[in-house]
């Protein structure tokens, strides 16, 4: 009993001191000139699904909730934010090659219509997040009209 008591007040001071180191804030206040609302004619209705399903993991600026403080969450949420911005980031779009922009469009496409983006871990606690089959519509259409657009 003395030795789980111990343990358990070890597991706590850990806890709490892990709270002290946060990972960096990815959050600017700039849109910058690639940014992909400035390179590509973006709708409306394709900017405000694109705000909320996708910039979060997939640009500069990302929404922070409440919890996103809490270690180890924090930690588990930058991990997933920067693996997401080196898969796409549609703040530096502009600076992908033209063949990159497409492959992105394309891809974009696909990974919209077979359900694997947004991922089923961020819409799970994201619910806003969900894209419906509207949504995922207007998404394809435009992301198939976007690469037939690039030369």
């Amino acid at each position: 009993m003395k030795y789980l008591k111990k343990i358990i007040l070890g597991l706590a001071a850990i806890l709490i001191g892990i709270q002290f180191y946060q990972p960096s804030r990815n959050q600017s206040d700039e849109v910058p000139a690639t940014h992909i609302e400035r390179m590509f004619a973006v709708p409306q209705n394709v900017k405000a699904i694109l705000v909320q399903s996708c910039y979060d993991c997939h640009s500069n600026n990302t929404r922070y909730p409440w919890y996103s403080r809490i270690q180890p969450g924090a930690w588990y949420m930058a991990e997933h934010i920067k693996k997401g911005k080196e898969e796409l980031n549609f703040s530096e779009f502009g600076e992908y090659s033209a063949r990159r922009q497409r492959n992105k469009f394309r891809a974009m496409a696909g990974q919209v219509k077979d359900g694997e983006m947004p991922l089923s871990s961020y819409t799970l606690i994201h619910r806003n997040a969900v894209l419906s089959p509207e949504d995922k519509q207007v998404l394809i259409a435009w992301f198939s009209t976007m690469e037939d657009s690039i030369k």
